[in-house]
């Protein structure tokens, strides 16, 4: 059921958005991105920006019956941190990175948030470029991530992670990240089962700039093809803001830490904020 779903998401967006092949790649909000603005973006824009999307979303699990249980908000709160003035060798840039991701269970008593997940790093960021054009980035960062919790509930693992964010043209972005894990709790020593070894995925951007679509395939371990899916559809309500109508289906494990190890199938929608370039996974 979930792959029939995510074929007509996508399909509903490509035939809305009428995606095409664009030589000049521009940013969500229309400014061209060669390599000189983008230079002086990343050298004076303010030290503290977005760093993945910042939604908040609402919604159902899809097959059981909808109950008060499985059905619930979550919200994600993402930013950067620029920590150095001066650029780097190589071209890169050092950042301290934090996202915050919550599960609210809106429509239960006392309104529990019932899974706080806390994932902050500190990375180099390097632009990348092409005959005077910019074409993403690469990232190597470590990172943490934990609920906060202890005893029985206790989750954490660390990452070191190398991330890729690659233009093909102006309306198809596709994305990578593999990580070296430290699982450093007894209660979640599987967390790799479930969460994952690796990612990959793609971004499409109309030629409009009001819609995007992505998926975002997690590889679970093992030789299976067994990955967890990540749908998310936006429309911009104005080309001037940054903030969107925003869909997402999730289907698979690891959505949250403290039950990773629980099968989730679940469309939310509701608000996104989106990073100016693009969104990072």
């Amino acid at each position: 059921m979930h792959k029939r779903l995510i074929l007509l998401l996508i399909a509903a967006v490509a035939g809305i958005a009428g995606f095409r092949a664009a030589a000049q790649i521009v940013s969500f909000d229309g400014r061209p991105m060669d390599a000189d603005s983008v230079r002086y973006d990343f050298e004076h824009q303010p030290y503290f920006g977005l760093y993945k999307d910042n939604y908040f979303i609402f919604g159902p699990a899809i097959g059981p019956k909808m109950t008060r249980e499985n059905t619930n908000a979550k919200f994600q709160v993402s930013i950067a941190q620029r920590l150095t003035r001066s650029v780097l060798p190589f071209g890169t840039y050092l950042y301290l990175f934090y996202t915050q991701k919550v599960f609210w269970n809106v429509l239960q008593e006392s309104l529990p948030m019932t899974d706080l997940n806390f994932n902050p790093g500190v990375g180099l960021t390097k632009p990348l470029f092409v005959k005077d054009r910019y074409i993403g980035k690469l990232t190597f960062m470590i990172e943490h991530e934990s609920n906060g919790r202890d005893g029985e509930e206790s989750r954490s693992w660390n990452k070191v992670s190398l991330a890729a964010n690659i233009f093909v043209d102006k309306q198809l972005m596709v994305h990578g990240k593999a990580w070296i894990p430290i699982i450093d709790s007894s209660n979640n020593s599987d967390i790799l089962d479930y969460s994952g070894i690796y990612q990959m995925g793609l971004q499409m951007i109309s030629q409009n700039q009001r819609f995007t679509g992505s998926v975002t395939l997690v590889k679970r371990r093992g030789w299976n093809l067994n990955y967890n899916t990540i749908v998310e559809l936006a429309y911009r309500f104005n080309r001037r803001d940054n903030q969107y109508f925003f869909l997402q289906y999730y289907n698979g494990y690891g959505e949250g830490l403290l039950d990773y190890n629980k099968f989730h199938s679940q469309l939310r929608v509701g608000i996104v904020i989106k990073p100016r370039f693009f969104s990072d996974y």
